[in-house]
């Protein structure tokens, strides 16, 4: 097979497998359309879209690959910037500095 699929924007698993126009996970049973813009916004780790310029709050300690440095739970990292890729956020952590962060483990602030 030449071209790949997707993983599941639910639970991030790679089996996913296609039926008519529709994309479908096995292990959780989220289906959507290849094309659905709704399902490429990134999300925190409550369900809350993020969007550049946010404020998030970091929901677990988390080291820092390469250093003995660690984020911890509760740091507030504000206008954070969307990417692409594995760490889908692009920040500058204070106390440490520039670095990536996972939306699965940020949490929104509002108000």
């Amino acid at each position: 097979m030449t071209d790949t699929l997707p993983p599941c924007p639910e639970c991030s698993s790679a089996f996913t497998y296609q039926v008519d126009a529709l994309l479908i996970c096995p292990e959780c049973g989220h289906e959507w359309a290849p094309d659905d813009p709704a399902e490429t916004q990134v999300r925190d780790s409550v369900g809350n879209a993020l969007a550049d310029g946010d404020t998030v709050t970091v929901i677990k300690d988390l080291k820092v690959r390469g250093s003995s440095q660690v984020v911890k739970v509760g740091t507030k990292v504000r206008n954070i910037r969307l990417v692409e890729g594995d760490h889908d956020i692009d920040c500058k952590v204070p106390g440490i500095g520039q670095m990536g962060l996972k939306s699965q483990f940020v949490k929104k602030v509002t108000g």
